[in-house]
């Protein structure tokens, strides 16, 4: 009987040892019961100050780490856009200033007659005809000629002797302009005559001030001159420069060819023979205008995009900034829980 008393209260000792202390799960449940009230964490006592706080730290800091570098490259974009603005502007007003000069040429089968100006002095014009290559056309022509007196635009004093002669025309059919000048005598050691081409001979005889005519074509245009005793070949370009004003001035280019003139008379003499031949080089005339490249649209768009990409910059940035203190002020207040758990 004492033996079976000793055994029931052994047994009943060892159900509620079992019962306080077998059942570990619940007490785990009971202490997250517990202290849910006061931490959001949900882990036990010994995970809690281990691994969750460094996962939260390390996830943390990598995040701020990436925001700090993405603000960076965001401030360096702004910096490179602000330069790019600086050297728009730059670039615009240099072009401005400089504008690029624009070659173009225009083919013609027809120009218009220059009016060839010559000087003779006391030589005197023994012949003068347009001469033709094209088998088809006539032989060749007389030269229209017009003799005009004026005052020297430069002293206002001296009177000048000019012979106006029409030039070729026909550069298709190789239309020249062959003149012969004789000088009867002369002491001097050499001897030329001077000639100036101006843009149109038929303006010249639609003026009614033809001296006045002369006297700003000769104030315009550069002068030439041709030697005695040779055959002085003229060939010659038409360029004309358009200026900013919206004005056009023409210009003549040339091409001269000399050969000697061999005098086959038997006797020596002292007089002089001269020789020109006008034609035109090439049916092209040239072009010549000042191009301002800075487009001011495309300036304007460019610039646009650009403060476009500083605005976006400058949200992001600003989105960025307050995203770190969200963070930061998230961390401090898991901090203080953790904390506040542990105390």
């Amino acid at each position: 009987m004492l033996r079976s008393e000793v055994s029931a209260s052994y047994q009943e000792l060892s159900e509620d040892v079992e019962r306080v202390s077998g059942n570990p799960a619940e007490e785990r449940e009971g202490e997250m019961e517990v202290h849910e009230d006061s931490s959001s964490v949900i882990l036990p006592d010994s995970e809690l100050g281990t691994t969750a706080p460094s996962l939260r730290f390390s996830k943390t800091c990598l995040k701020n780490v990436f925001s700090v570098i993405l603000l960076f490259i965001y401030l360096l974009l702004m910096a490179v856009a602000v330069f790019l603005v600086y050297q728009t502007i730059s670039d615009f007003r240099e072009k401005l200033k400089h504008p690029v000069m624009s070659v173009s040429y225009k083919e013609v089968s027809l120009y218009d007659a220059p009016g060839i100006a010559f000087y003779p002095g006391k030589a005197r014009l023994v012949s003068c005809k347009h001469h033709y290559y094209d088998p088809g056309q006539p032989g060749d022509t007389e030269c229209t000629t017009r003799r005009i007196n004026y005052t020297d635009p430069f002293t206002n004093q001296t009177m000048k002797y000019a012979l106006v002669v029409q030039g070729p025309r026909d550069v298709k059919k190789k239309e020249l302009v062959f003149l012969q000048f004789h000088l009867n005598g002369t002491d001097q050691d050499f001897s030329a005559i001077d000639y100036l081409l101006f843009s149109s001979f038929q303006e010249f005889i639609n003026s009614p001030e033809k001296a006045e005519f002369m006297k700003d074509c000769e104030s315009s245009y550069s002068s030439w001159k041709f030697s005695g005793g040779f055959r002085t070949w003229v060939k010659m370009s038409l360029v004309k420069t358009k200026e900013e004003d919206g004005s056009e001035t023409v210009e003549f280019k040339q091409e001269t060819s000399v050969v000697t003139y061999i005098d086959q008379r038997t006797k020596p003499q002292s007089d002089q023979l001269f020789f020109v031949v006008f034609e035109w080089k090439d049916p092209f005339i040239q072009t010549v205008q000042a191009i301002i490249t800075a487009n001011p649209w495309n300036m304007i768009a460019l610039l646009c995009g650009i403060f476009l990409a500083l605005f976006k910059a400058a949200d992001f940035a600003k989105l960025s900034v307050k995203w770190m203190i969200k963070i930061r002020k998230r961390h401090l207040k898991r901090s203080r829980q953790v904390m506040n758990h542990i105390n």
